[in-house]
């Protein structure tokens, strides 16, 4: 007669399985986080004390408002499509150009940035920049002109989802190039400020000097504040 007996299976191999991948699963998870919140952090820690003394101040009402806006634009941004340049701001989407062509070309030599191409009142900036108001470059006025940033891990000069991530590491007097129309302009940075979306003092005009203003999203990944570098014309 045979015998049979019985022996309960030993769930420890599972168990050890179980806690190596939720192990995996945690860790994952942390090195992502760090990934992302890193540039976001260094900008804070890094960019933002050179630019301390640059802040443009906000208006009394604004001011109230500041929470809401931020937390609107962490979590809006999802539903915000910032690819468009109409988004970046709001109240001045219907300023218009003054205009004799619709493109030219922009480099920033201290950036690896060459021949970046200039849509002229156009609204995808993930193809390319967008001058969104201003006169052409070389005459008198302020033509104003938004790039993308992203974070910086993805920084890619030739990439216009992430052309203008480095912005922040431009110096007073370094070279702005412009080409338009067969002629080559050269710009001077001459001002550099974080704003609020809501300034559109970005945006105003001159009728008495030669100047261009780029245009920037920070930190980077984010649409909290936008990133100011004021340049005037030094030589054609």
């Amino acid at each position: 007669m045979a015998l049979y007996s019985y022996t309960k299976k030993s769930k420890g191999k599972l168990k050890k399985l179980m806690t190596v991948f939720s192990v995996i699963f945690i860790l994952s998870g942390l090195l992502l986080m760090s990934w992302v919140i890193y540039p976001i952090a260094s900008f804070q820690f890094f960019y933002q004390p050179k630019y301390a003394n640059l802040l443009r101040p906000v208006a009394e009402a604004d001011a109230a408002d500041n929470f809401s806006d931020n937390l609107y634009q962490v979590v809006g941004a999802a539903f915000e499509d910032y690819t468009r340049a109409s988004y970046w701001f709001p109240k001045a989407a219907n300023f218009k150009l003054s205009r004799n062509q619709t493109s030219y070309t922009l480099s920033i030599p201290k950036l690896n940035i060459t021949d970046a191409f200039v849509d002229i009142g156009g609204e995808d900036l993930t193809k390319s920049l967008i001058q969104f108001t201003g006169p052409m470059p070389g005459e008198i006025g302020n033509p104003v002109v938004f790039g993308h940033s992203t974070l910086l891990w993805f920084y890619n000069p030739s990439d216009y989802k992430a052309i203008f991530s480095k912005l922040p590491d431009l110096e007073i007097n370094d070279e702005i190039v412009i080409n338009s129309d067969n002629v080559t302009y050269t710009y001077l940075v001459k001002e550099m400020y974080i704003t609020s979306p809501k300034d559109l003092s970005v945006l105003n005009q001159t009728d008495k000097e030669e100047l261009l203003t780029l245009v920037t999203c920070v930190p980077p990944g984010t649409y909290l504040k936008r990133f100011i570098v004021k340049a005037k014309l030094s030589k054609i």
